[in-house]
């Protein structure tokens, strides 16, 4: 298969700058945020401080006959163009890099870093991405102004996903059964985390687990700056009583609910012990370990290297 180029994926955007006016060419601009950003660049003082290091390797594919721009000038340039333009070429840009092999999507929201300015009056950014595990891609990202309205980023983002065959681990934001049929409809699995303030579900999630003694168990453990992390992995199939009158009043129904999990995680260290647990839904039965190596790869999510939305 003969993959497009990255700036052939966004060949689309048009210039919005007067031709005779322009200095440092649009795929320049492009091609130097999106390499840097890449690069691990935050914000476009960073993108500048890279583009002079690396203007030799930048040369090998365009002129940069003026080398690199201020901040100043790449903060417009991006400014101006189309955003949900832009974003329609990146997300189909890395999903040509996708392989075709079904994948673990990590969803969760995160604070842009230096995107508040409180003299202007002006909120941080927060941004709901989904990270794919395997290829270690970021798919896609919807930015929302206030963290409570994550829920209302998120169907915006599964809608411009391609997820057929993975399975989509979202924190306890996405708990919800509209949330669950959006990720069913794009032909993926769920895998949703509960919170305690979730009411009844969690409430009885937690008393059905400390009742049930004869599953299947993976264990892990982890030592890491003179802590021991062990951490306990449980996944059931018996799900009618989610769906029976035993479910209180009220109670979202999720749809396609195939399975409830466990993990326990046992933390030793400084001379103490803690024991924290979390609960999840499913709509797919995984075994233990796939449950484990799951909730594991959504910790990825959490340090994405990504171009911001």
């Amino acid at each position: 298969m003969v993959r497009a180029s990255l700036l052939e994926h966004f060949s689309a955007l048009d210039d919005p700058r007067q031709s005779w006016k322009v200095v440092y060419p649009l795929p320049e601009v492009l091609l130097l945020v999106l390499c840097a950003t890449l690069g691990g660049a935050e914000d476009f003082v960073e993108v500048v401080r890279w583009g002079r290091t690396k203007l030799e390797f930048l040369r090998r594919f365009l002129p940069f006959a003026h080398g690199v721009p201020s901040h100043d000038t790449l903060c417009d340039v991006i400014s101006a163009l189309d955003p949900d333009l832009f974003r329609t070429a990146f997300t189909t840009w890395v999903e040509d890099l996708r392989e075709a092999e079904p994948d673990i999507v990590a969803i969760d929201g995160k604070t842009s870093r230096r995107s508040h300015d409180r003299a202007k009056g002006r909120s941080p950014l927060h941004l709901v991405s989904a990270w794919a595990s395997r290829q270690r891609l970021v798919l896609g990202q919807q930015a929302t102004s206030e963290k409570s309205n994550e829920t209302t980023a998120l169907p915006l983002l599964l809608e411009r996903l391609e997820l057929t065959g993975a399975l989509v681990t979202i924190d306890a934001m996405g708990a919800t059964a509209k949330i669950a049929q959006s990720v069913l409809d794009r032909g993926a699995d769920y895998l949703l985390a509960l919170k305690s303030n979730q009411g009844h579900l969690y409430e009885e999630a937690e008393l059905y687990f400390a009742q049930v003694q004869d599953l299947a168990c993976f264990e892990s453990t982890d030592a890491d700056h003179g802590r021991i992390e062990t951490r306990r992995h449980v996944v059931s199939d018996d799900v009618a009583w989610l769906r029976a009158d035993r479910a209180a009043p009220g109670e979202p129904r999720f749809p396609g609910l195939k399975a409830i999990a466990r993990v326990e995680a046992r933390v030793e260290g400084a001379g103490r012990t803690t024991l924290a647990r979390r609960y999840y839904l499913c709509s797919t039965v995984l075994d233990a370990q796939t449950f484990a190596r799951a909730v594991r790869a959504h910790w990825g999510v959490e340090k994405p290297t990504a171009l911001g939305a």
